[in-house]
């Protein structure tokens, strides 16, 4: 007997609230949306991850993830975002399949990739949503240069319970909370280190030190 996606899809009713018979709420770990809107901000996504975790690889209560299923309200699976990159400090370094807030500590920063879709939403319901939740540093960026032509990065800080827009000066803005600078370099957005003076190096460049290394541990061996 086969059976069809939609078919399997409808055995699935989300419950509405944790307590209901003293289930645990079933919390899905896709919202069926693309990952990304198109390949320029899939690509800049999945850099920016990869070179944060390498920052971060010597530490084991940062975590650094994106297009994660992020659930706000506990025993309510249909409140949830989706940031495209989110920084958390003071909790476990490990794989997730969601985000719960009320498991884990409030995000520290948060890039949104705004684009023809999004960029309502990023500067309002969003924008709303991690003030809210106390979200410190919040980063939103035009990565094709079209929807927000005058001004593709913008930089908002929480000073007390409110987000501040802080200045971006010749495209840079210093993130306090990643001890790196953020910097739109008219091509992409790239990250700035301050004490090496060097961008953290590119998802393509990881992988050409990587690659690298494997080729020095192979002549090692065959020396020995």
């Amino acid at each position: 007997m086969s059976v069809t996606v939609a078919e399997i899809n409808k055995t699935f009713v989300l419950p509405s609230s944790k307590k209901n018979g003293g289930k645990e709420g079933f919390y899905p770990e896709s919202d069926r949306k693309p990952v990304a809107e198109t390949d320029v901000h899939r690509e800049l996504m999945s850099t920016l991850i990869a070179s944060l975790k390498a920052f971060f690889d010597d530490r084991n209560d940062v975590y650094v993830t994106g297009n994660i299923m992020f659930y706000y309200e506990e025993g309510n699976p249909r409140t949830s975002i989706s940031p495209d990159v989110m920084i958390v400090k003071g909790v476990h370094k490990k794989l997730r399949r969601t985000f719960r807030l009320w498991e884990e500590n409030v995000p520290d920063v948060i890039f949104e990739l705004s684009s023809r879709k999004t960029r309502n939403a990023d500067f309002e319901k969003t924008y709303l949503f991690y003030e809210g939740f106390g979200v410190k540093e919040y980063y939103i960026f035009d990565s094709e240069y079209h929807y927000l032509p005058k001004e593709p990065l913008f930089a908002f800080h929480l000073k007390g319970k409110l987000f501040k827009k802080m200045k971006v000066e010749k495209g840079k803005i210093f993130s306090p909370a990643l001890n790196l600078e953020i910097v739109n370099i008219s091509e992409t957005l790239r990250l700035f280190n301050p004490e090496t003076r060097e961008f953290l190096p590119t998802m393509k460049e990881l992988e050409s030190e990587i690659e690298q290394l494997k080729a020095e541990l192979a002549k090692l061996k065959r020396q020995n």
